[in-house]
């Protein structure tokens, strides 16, 4: 049987039951004064969409999971390109942006010509 998962010793279903602000006690200092100060038009709409059963993209990175996001997909935009996320409990109070990076991997290949103190008496052809 799998464990069940538990946020500061409440379930999810406890978590779903809460208000914002009585779920913003659960959280960290600066997510809970975020939560507090209400939510920006562009986070209201995805807050909307994920209401409505559909799968909002959003560029708002500094949106925090909801305990009613949990098991939702959301598109979130990463400078480039909208990723999918699909939230688990476990991403409850932290940001869209911490799951979608903003930067590759740096991919390194061999040197170029001249790089290298070896590579400088190559002939170029």
């Amino acid at each position: 049987m799998p464990k069940e998962f538990m946020f500061r010793g409440k379930s999810i279903d406890d978590l779903k039951k809460m208000s914002i602000k009585e779920f913003a006690g659960l959280l960290n200092a600066r997510e809970r004064r975020t939560l507090l100060r209400g939510f920006s038009d562009s986070q209201k709409k995805v807050i909307n969409k994920l209401k409505a059963g559909k799968q909002p993209k959003t560029h708002s990175r500094e949106m925090i999971i909801l305990p009613d996001m949990v098991d939702k997909i959301v598109k979130v935009h990463d400078g480039k390109n909208f990723v999918v996320v699909r939230i688990s409990p476990e991403m409850l109070g932290h940001r869209f942006g911490e799951f979608v990076l903003t930067r590759k991997r740096v991919i390194h290949h061999a040197p170029g010509i001249g790089a290298t103190r070896s590579s400088v008496s190559l002939s170029v052809k």
